[in-house]
C-alpha cells in the first residue's frame, strides 16, 4: 500500500490522506512546519532528523487486535526507506550497550504480518537502556494493551522526550539518547470518553506503572507536541487537562480470554430499557461497541500440577534449600522438588525463607 511523505507545505493533505494507515485524523498530533510525516499501514510517525528517531508515533489499538493477534516477532530490524533524510541504522546501535527500543511495540502488531514487520523499521526505534526497555517500559506496553481490551478501542501516541539539543548520542548518525519517554492514550469510543498519559525516566524502576500517570497536558508541556488537536476545543481541553486514574484498569489480564464468534450476529447486549440490542456485530465478543463491557471473560484455572510441591534449589556442598533468587546460590544452583529436598534432610535457608 502506498506510503506518503508529507512536509509542512502540505499539512492539510497529511490530515486528510490517512486511508493507508491504521489510524484516522483524531489520533494524529498537530503537524507543524518542518515535520517529516511517514505513514505506514500500522502507524504514522513524525521523524526528527536532528535526533535520528521519531518524535512521536501514533496508532490505533483495539481489543480485537490484542486478543486475536497470532503473528510472531519478525526481528527484521532495517532502515526505513520512506524517511527521505535517511533513518538510523543497525550499525548505530551495534556495540553501544543500548537496546533498539520499540516506540510502537511489536506486541501491539500481532494482528497482521505487515504490521509486525513494519514495527521493526529503525524509524520506530530509540536507544533505550536494557533494564528500562525490558522492565518498566515493557510493563507499560502490557498495561496499554490491557486498556485496549477494556476500552475496545484506543488511540496511542508514544515517543521520546526530545526537549534538548545536548543529548548524548550513539553511532555515526549521532542518534540521540533520550532521558525520558512518554505514552499518551485516548479512549474516544465511550461511553466514558477519557485520556491518560505517562512520563517515565529511561532507567530501571520497580515502581508500579500507575505511579507514572499524568495528564496529557503534562506531556504537551515538556514535548511541545499538541496531541488530539482534531478534537473540538472544549472536548480536547476537558480530556487533556486532567485524568482520573480510577477510570483505567491496571489489572493484569494475561489469563483472560473473551468469548469469540466468527460471523455477523445480533448483539447480545441488553439496553437500558431491558431489551436486547438490535445492532448486528462482527466483534469477536458477540457484542456491539456500546455493549462490549457486558462481555463476560472466561477465566482459566492454572494447569500447573503439584503446586504444593514447588521447585527449590540446593548447592553441591550445602545442607540448606533456597529460593531461586537467593544469593547463596552464586557458585552452584541445583533444582529439586521441595518434598525431595526434605526427604534428603535439607533444611530451609533462613536468609531467603523458601516455602516449607
Amino acid at each position: 500500500m502506498k506510503k506518503i511523505f508529507i512536509f509542512s507545505f502540505i499539512i492539510f493533505l497529511s490530515i486528510l490522506n490517512l486511508n493507508s494507515s491504521n489510524l484516522d485524523k483524531i489520533g494524529i498530533p498537530k503537524i507543524i512546519p518542518g515535520d517529516q510525516i511517514i505513514i505506514h499501514k500500522a502507524y504514522t510517525l513524525s521523524y526528527s532528523e536532528k535526533h535520528e528517531q521519531a518524535k512521536w508515533v501514533a496508532y490505533k489499538l483495539t481489543d480485537y487486535m490484542v486478543l486475536n493477534g497470532k503473528f510472531k516477532r519478525t526481528n527484521n530490524f532495517r532502515i526505513d526507506p520512506d524517511v527521505q533524510t535517511g533513518s538510523s541504522t543497525l550499525k548505530d546501535y551495534k556495540g553501544s550497550g543500548f537496546d533498539r527500543g520499540h516506540l510502537a511495540p511489536a506486541g501491539d502488531m500481532k494482528i497482521s504480518r505487515d504490521f509486525m514487520s513494519e514495527s521493526f523499521f529503525m524509524s520506530n526505534m530509540s536507544p533505550q537502556r536494557p533494564d528500562f526497555n525490558r522492565g518498566i517500559w515493557k510493563r507499560l506496553e502490557q498495561t496499554v494493551r490491557n486498556f485496549a481490551i477494556k476500552c475496545i478501542e484506543i488511540y496511542i501516541v508514544t515517543g521520546p522526550v526530545l526537549n534538548r539539543d545536548d543529548f548524548s548520542s550513539i553511532g555515526i548518525n549521532k542518534v540521540s539518547i533520550p532521558n525520558k519517554y512518554y505514552k499518551v492514550i485516548l479512549d474516544y469510543k465511550g461511553p466514558d470518553i477519557k485520556g491518560i498519559a505517562f512520563i517515565i525516566p529511561s532507567e530501571r524502576s520497580n515502581i508500579p506503572v500507575r505511579e507514572y500517570s499524568c495528564s496529557i497536558d503534562d506531556v504537551e508541556n515538556i514535548t511541545g507536541v499538541d496531541f488530539f488537536s482534531a478534537l473540538p476545543d472544549d472536548e480536547e481541553e476537558k480530556i487533556e487537562s486532567k485524568f482520573d486514574i480510577g477510570k483505567w484498569d491496571f489489572k493484569k489480564r494475561s489469563s483472560r480470554i473473551y468469548r469469540t464468534t466468527s460471523m455477523t450476529v445480533r448483539c447480545k447486549g441488553i439496553t437500558k430499557s431491558g431489551n436486547r440490542c438490535k445492532r448486528m456485530t462482527t466483534d469477536p465478543s458477540g457484542y456491539c461497541w456500546q455493549h462490549r463491557n457486558q462481555a463476560k471473560p472466561i477465566i482459566f484455572k492454572s494447569k500447573r500440577k503439584n503446586i504444593n510441591d514447588p521447585i527449590v534449589y540446593i548447592t553441591k556442598s550445602g545442607k540448606k534449600y533456597h529460593r531461586g533468587s537467593c544469593s547463596s546460590l552464586r557458585r552452584s544452583k541445583i533444582p529439586i522438588k521441595l518434598s525431595e529436598a526434605k526427604a534428603r534432610g535439607y533444611t530451609p535457608c533462613k536468609r531467603c525463607k523458601p516455602p516449607e
